[in-house]
């Protein structure tokens, strides 16, 4: 399960919103050892594309180097479909190579709601997962 605070909800949801009609996407880290998203990091999808998305290598080599100095692991990688569900394509699981991540899909085809999906994928495996939005804090922390 992902438990998640409501206002990374509303940034990634207002992110995939920005950057329609092309896929936003971006990562969520949290501290290594832990399942706990805490630190939002909106990434460019150099793919420019409303069908696909791709992090540059540059920005993602930078954001993991970040991240190692900091102790932290991406514990959510998300990204947004502009015209279909928010379920994973085969695209975007052949590019999961995080398996203790949670893969979250936005879909901005609605303009008036959005569907908020979480799902673990490991060797190519498919797994949806339920997402527990809180307020506040998760286990404890800010």
């Amino acid at each position: 399960m992902l438990r998640i605070r409501r206002e990374l909800v509303d940034e990634i949801v207002a992110h995939a919103r920005r950057d329609h009609p092309d896929e936003a996407c971006g990562v969520i880290a949290g501290p290594e050892g832990t399942d706990r998203p805490e630190r939002h990091i909106p990434m460019l999808n150099a793919a420019r594309s409303p069908t696909f998305y791709e992090f540059d290598s540059g920005d993602l080599l930078k954001l993991y180097r970040e991240m190692d100095a900091n102790g932290e692991v991406p514990v959510v990688i998300y990204h947004s479909h502009t015209a279909t569900e928010a379920y994973p394509s085969r695209t975007d699981v052949s590019y999961a190579s995080e398996p203790e991540a949670h893969y979250v899909l936005v879909s901005t085809r609605d303009t008036d709601t959005e569907e908020f999906r979480s799902y673990r994928i490991v060797d190519g495996v498919i797994t949806e997962e339920p997402v527990e939005i809180v307020d506040g804090t998760v286990d404890g922390a800010e």
